[in-house]
């Protein structure tokens, strides 16, 4: 209750029984509790205000909702999720990616390693095709 502890409100009822005296104590604390309830009221009445007149999207939103970093952050809350979420899809695609890379270049290195016939360099230069590119002096 309020963040007091035992020994704090103990402490609290002397201070308030030598102040105020066993006689008037009982009459104060009705007028305290009295005050209290009235600032209560107040407080819900102002609550329900602002949900009625913000509407039924913000119904459910409590005082405490109103300091502006906790509005953001509870209307924000689903947008967050998801970025969130996006920034776990895109780990794990850059997780798969450098795993099928280097699966490659293994593949790659274990196949240059196996093949054991290698063509004479005339046969890939054939394949290109010719050094020189052909000149027919009619076609000026």
């Amino acid at each position: 209750m309020f963040g007091i502890d035992a020994v704090d409100l103990l402490i609290i009822l002397v201070l308030a029984v030598v102040m105020f005296g066993p006689e008037k104590l009982p009459q104060y604390s009705r007028k305290a509790a009295r005050v209290f309830v009235y600032l209560r009221d107040i407080a819900n009445n102002a609550k329900n205000t602002i949900g009625t007149e913000l509407g039924p999207e913000y119904a459910n939103m409590e005082l405490k909702d109103l300091n502006p970093k906790t509005f953001i952050a509870k209307q924000l809350q689903n947008e967050v999720a998801l970025i969130d979420e996006a920034k776990r899809e895109l780990q794990e695609a850059q997780d798969m990616l450098k795993t099928s890379k280097s699966e490659a270049e293994g593949a790659v290195k274990k196949s240059s390693a196996t093949s054991a016939i290698a063509e004479p360099a005339e046969t890939a230069l054939e394949l290109v095709g010719p050094r020189i590119s052909p000149f027919d002096p009619e076609a000026t």
